[in-house]
């Protein structure tokens, strides 16, 4: 079995050397970055599965290396580790598309759980079959993590393709808010579902070209999309 590679940014030299090595043990491979720079550096010249990115960093904080992540590497999974228990900071963080969130000090095997846990539910909601779905003047590919306009492509990261799918899948009917989460997030807590509604919210972004397109909020229920008046 191919060994998960993993991501690590911590400035906490002693923490970051214990995990890494905790997690090699356990059949995970760990570049090490203590910040911002290095881990951008990294990024470039390797492929992660996964990143888990500390948010109190020396450069600048965990958030706005995830805002990078997302913008450039918009397919690769991450979580924050963080000493802070503001709700702000989860829900910052979770709107940021974080796939979870866990306090320090942790139990390195929950960790471990965790990140099996997102891998498994990334790779799953990711159909195999090049599906060709038409929304509206849209055309989705779920499979190429694509929505197309004409001429211009738009690479979705796969939490959005997942949702989308689900949509998109039962036009016109509703689909439960805790279907969805359930099956992207594992999960159906209060947390999950505020990072659902950020989704929701670009989506409807993503789709203000056409008037036709509308994704509408079903209270108590959960979304529906249609693509026709």
């Amino acid at each position: 079995m191919e060994k998960i590679r993993l991501l690590l940014v911590e400035d906490d030299a002693d923490l970051g050397r214990l995990l890494s090595k905790y997690l090699d043990i356990q059949g995970i491979e760990v570049s090490l970055a203590p910040d911002n720079t290095a881990a951008l550096l990294v990024l470039q010249e390797n492929l992660f599965d996964i990143a888990v990115l500390d948010v109190m960093l020396p450069e600048c904080d965990g958030f706005s290396l995830a805002q990078n992540i997302r913008k450039k590497y918009p397919q690769m999974p991450f979580l924050f580790l963080t000493a802070r228990k503001q709700k702000e900071d989860v829900l910052k963080g979770l709107s940021l598309g974080a796939d979870d969130y866990i306090m320090k000090p942790f139990d390195a095997d929950e960790l471990i759980l965790r990140i099996q846990n997102i891998l498994r539910r990334s790779q799953s909601s990711i159909p195999q079959k090049d599906a060709i779905l038409e929304i509206g003047s849209f055309t989705f590919e779920p499979s190429q993590l694509r929505l197309n306009l004409e001429n211009n492509s738009i690479l979705l990261t796969k939490k959005e393709t997942g949702i989308l799918e689900l949509l998109a899948q039962k036009p016109g009917r509703i689909v439960s808010r805790e279907d969805v989460l359930e099956k992207l997030w594992g999960q159906a807590d209060y947390f999950n579902g505020r990072s659902l509604d950020v989704y929701i919210g670009r989506l409807r972004k993503l789709f203000e070209s056409d008037s036709l397109i509308k994704i509408e909020s079903v209270r108590g229920a959960g979304f529906i999309l249609h693509t026709k008046l």
